[in-house]
């Protein structure tokens, strides 16, 4: 029986990074970037005022202050997105605006605040002079061309996982559409006579398909695209038809049918269409996991990842196996949830030698985290994975973790009580 960390490399070793794609920048928050992006200009591309104020020349200015203003002529003003049409001459002064070019002649900007402008404005006459009091150091409030960015400066790099910062230096730089590792593809198909979709009658015989859906929610929130092919039945024909429907996807996970009973057919299939590469890992849930390769009919080979019935088995096995074979195809690196070390309010038992990934709720209590497990830690409780905010792990090599023992706790999700 394979670890965690032995069927992990076996999955990275088989899937492979896909080939880039164009999208909108707006599309590609979250994604990976495919290209080494370079300015095309200068950030920002021409001097300009970081203040609403008056472009000046400091060396008119000496003396200035509250008591002995130094007073300038007035000739025009600039706002954003202008060219400067006036150059500021000696003794004169030009009203500019935050984010305006610095007209020429003019070594720094003094704010508004440093004026006498609003007493000249009492009078509702245009300002026509200004008093400067206070002299500026040059270059003072003036933000220069290429400060951001120099034309041909790298701005990101292949391999950029593009976070809303990243989309904003795109589109500061004029780029619309970026190259970047397109989404993965992912086939799901749930198998069992005893399954039904949501919306259909039901018996006491009939159980609900769940594990396609939370599947195919994990797929989307971690970067890929989910294709439902449904419920195969227990037997050949209606398993090879679903897994045929499948095989134009990047990768195909199915539950069930992977243990070792009568009717878990998934591994017979898999053997014939393609190869197992293992079909147990020793973790407790979801020791039955498949995985292998299926041979598409255009040659290609798609890997398969079988996850065990059990709902909660089938989420923890996405989580350590199929999230991070969805990262890689992404161009994705770091594969790692956040792990934290918190104290354990009840005890975890492992009776199996297996390592043990139990459902917990962290809470932060006095500046220290602590871990309390949902409840029963059956694999068929759904309900206790919902509740759960973690996955204290207990390793393969100890029995038991004791309460008050600190334990780690690979989170799933934070909230504003975790800080």
């Amino acid at each position: 029986m394979l670890s965690v960390e032995e069927a992990l490399e076996r999955v990275l070793a088989v899937v492979r990074v896909l080939e880039p794609e164009d999208t909108a920048i707006l599309d590609a928050v979250g994604r990976v970037l495919a290209e080494d992006v370079v300015s095309p200009l200068k950030i920002p591309p021409l001097d300009n005022s970081a203040m609403d104020g008056y472009a000046v020349r400091t060396a008119d200015l000496d003396g200035a202050g509250p008591a002995s203003p130094i007073v300038l002529r007035v000739f025009g003003s600039v706002a954003a997105g202008e060219l400067p049409s006036t150059p500021v001459e000696p003794g004169t002064a030009v009203r500019i605006m935050t984010g305006a070019p610095v007209p020429p002649g003019a070594d720094a900007v003094v704010p508004f605040e440093d004026t006498d402008e609003i007493e000249r404005r009492a009078d509702r006459g245009p300002v026509v002079e200004i008093g400067i009091l206070d002299r500026p150091e040059p270059w003072t409030h003036i933000r220069p061309a290429g400060q951001d960015l120099a034309k041909g400066e790298p701005v990101l790099s292949r391999g950029t996982v593009l976070r809303p910062a990243e989309i904003g230096l795109l589109a500061s730089v004029g780029l619309a559409k970026i190259k970047v590792v397109r989404r993965p593809v992912v086939a799901i198909l749930a198998t069992g006579d005893e399954l039904i979709e949501p919306g259909e009658e039901t018996n006491d015989s009939r159980i609900y398909n769940s594990n396609s859906y939370s599947i195919g929610a994990a797929v989307r929130r971690y970067g890929g695209i989910p294709i439902m092919l449904g419920i195969a039945a227990d037997n050949l024909d209606s398993l090879n038809d679903k897994l045929q429907q499948g095989l134009q996807s990047d990768i195909l996970v199915t539950s069930a049918g992977v243990s070792k009973g009568d009717y878990d057919v998934v591994k017979d299939v898999l053997a014939k269409r393609g190869r197992i590469d293992f079909w147990s890992v020793r973790m407790r849930p979801a020791k039955p996991l498949a995985f292998g390769v299926l041979r598409a009919p255009d040659g290609r080979q798609v890997p398969h990842l079988g996850l065990p019935g059990n709902p909660v088995s089938a989420l923890v096995a996405f989580e350590q196996f199929g999230r991070v074979a969805l990262y890689k195809m992404q161009g994705k690196v770091d594969f790692r949830r956040p792990t934290i070390k918190a104290v354990l309010d009840e005890p975890i038992y492992n009776t199996d030698g297996r390592r043990v990934y139990a459902r917990a709720v962290v809470t932060r209590r006095n500046g220290t985290y602590h871990a309390r497990l949902t409840g029963d830690q059956s694999s068929n409780l759904l309900s206790s994975m919902a509740r759960a905010n973690g996955l204290a792990i207990c390793p393969e090599d100890l029995p038991l973790k004791r309460a008050g023992e600190a334990v780690d706790v690979q989170m799933l999700d934070w909230s504003e009580e975790m800080f």
